[in-house]
């Protein structure tokens, strides 16, 4: 004999409903709606709510309630309640088949309409260059060689491999001179600058193929690549023989050309962000509102010709269990969203309550928030807060922010006022952002500007290690001469 924990189905699918963001539970909905034909959209009607009061729809409630059958463990038990029920349907139906609705000939069909609407395939870089090269009009060794090499251009568009190493993989079908000429061929093809071996080349390709006079430019990389990687400027205009503001105007001009041109050809399209928290002060008042984006999110309901259906004894046992089975999951469904509703609505206003100053006064007031504290006082699993999170965002006044921003360690200042490191982030931000570019600040320098605002219990390499977080250079490469 053993112990271990076993999940019921429905706990699955709750946690996986939990766990969606809004446009992936949208598409649940209508896989949802595809498959179970107890299942359908709630549509609200002008007549139905002149005719029908608000005790009759309580009652279909208390109805549909009594119909479901939530319990797997005992069947047998469950399924008598439906058995008792009446069965005032009986002069709809006068046959024991299941039941179908008229599809209007004029109803359009969903799947194909969808197969129709779906945008085709990127096409990816190696397929673009595949096409252009089999229109060069080159020997068979060339052509080969040239195949070979758009087989070992990446994503960016640069050559990975050697070419000694290609004539190695196969030394039959041409010869390094025809890998040479393959290659200047393949670097005049589209995009520009795709086919090169490092950045420099790339960008003396595109600089060669561009309409516009670069001739300074193209020596001032041809020539001083590695002077200009560091910042060096002066070395450069000495060398050069020009001013400092010629080389910078110069640098400008570089920032133009791509440094990735692969990437022009089958980018992947962003994802678009759709937040399912919203966080507003309604007519500019200091009280801060926090309601879900579901707006557009479609009401469900169960059919109640199937489920009178599946109570009716003189329908074929076999369409009962299979509507009391549709009927089930269903139910499922439709409590699983409720509850996903809850949940995030009640996380969400916890956290909008421990983080009221961000809200109100801008990231450096973001305090840290450990997750346990938000799920203590929802009163549910820190698993259950870490899956109400997941993938979810927040619209608020400073723009749509994961949710899982909000949660984060810190550490105190001197006055024992607590500070998130998101927020020491954003002071580190603030700092380099007002700091004079002709003499930039050290990592040193950052700390004790840090410690002038309160902040002095980091160290000089805590400081380092959230600049190469934030993609920060050294004070050596954000020096403007």
């Amino acid at each position: 004999m053993e112990q271990r924990m076993k999940l019921a189905p429905h706990m699955i699918q709750s946690m996986e409903i939990l766990q969606l963001p809004l446009l992936a539970l949208q598409e649940r909905i209508e896989q949802e709606l595809n498959s179970n034909p107890v299942l359908e959209l709630e549509e609200s009607s002008e007549a139905d709510e002149a005719d029908a009061p608000e005790a009759a729809s309580a009652e279909s409630d208390d109805d549909a309630e009594k119909t479901l059958v939530v319990d797997s463990e005992n069947r047998a038990e469950d399924f008598k309640r439906l058995d008792n029920l009446g069965d005032d349907f009986k002069d709809f139906f006068d046959q024991s088949g299941p039941y179908y609705s008229r599809r209007d000939s004029e109803e359009k069909d969903r799947k194909l309409e969808a197969i129709k609407n779906t945008a085709a395939p990127p096409q990816s870089l190696h397929d673009f260059l595949t096409e252009q090269w089999r229109l060069t009009d080159v020997d068979e060794p060339v052509r080969k060689a040239g195949a070979a090499i758009i087989d070992f251009i990446d994503s960016r568009g640069y050559l990975t491999v050697p070419l000694e190493q290609l004539h190695t993989k196969d030394s039959t079908d041409f010869t390094p001179e025809h890998l040479k000429e393959a290659l200047k061929l393949v670097q005049q093809l589209d995009p520009p600058g795709v086919g090169a071996r490092d950045l420099r080349e790339c960008l003396l390709i595109q600089m060669a193929q561009s309409d516009e006079d670069l001739s300074f430019e193209y020596r001032l990389v041809a020539d001083h690549m590695d002077a200009l990687l560091e910042n060096r400027l002066p070395d450069i205009a000495r060398k050069m023989e020009c001013s400092i503001e010629r080389v910078r105007q110069a640098i400008e001009r570089l920032g133009k050309l791509d440094l990735s041109p692969g990437l022009q050809v089958g980018r992947n399209e962003n994802i678009p962000i759709t937040p399912d928290v919203i966080v507003e002060s309604p007519n500019g008042s200091d009280e801060l509102v926090v309601h879900l984006a579901d707006a557009h999110l479609p009401g469900l309901r169960l059919n109640q010709q199937y489920m009178d259906m599946a109570k009716d004894r003189q329908v074929a046992e076999k369409t009962r269990k299979f509507l009391q089975h549709n009927i089930r999951s269903a139910a499922w469904i439709m409590e699983a969203i409720e509850q996903r509703k809850n949940t995030l609505l009640k996380v969400s206003q916890a956290i909008v309550r421990h983080q009221r100053g961000f809200f109100e006064q801008g990231p450096l007031h973001l305090k840290p928030l450990p997750m346990s504290k938000i799920a203590d006082e929802v009163g549910v699993h820190l698993a259950t807060v870490s899956r109400a999170v997941s993938g979810k965002y927040l619209q608020c006044a400073w723009g749509i922010l994961p949710l899982r921003k909000f949660f984060s360690g810190g550490t105190e200042d001197a006055s024992g006022e607590a500070h998130s490191w998101e927020a020491i982030r954003a002071k580190l931000q603030q700092i380099i952002d007002e700091e004079d570019k002709a003499e930039p600040l050290n990592d040193d320098e950052i700390r004790k500007k840090l410690a002038e605002t309160g902040i002095s219990s980091l160290a000089r390499r805590t400081v380092a290690k959230y600049r190469k977080l934030m993609s920060i250079p050294t004070a050596r490469f954000r020096r403007k001469y």
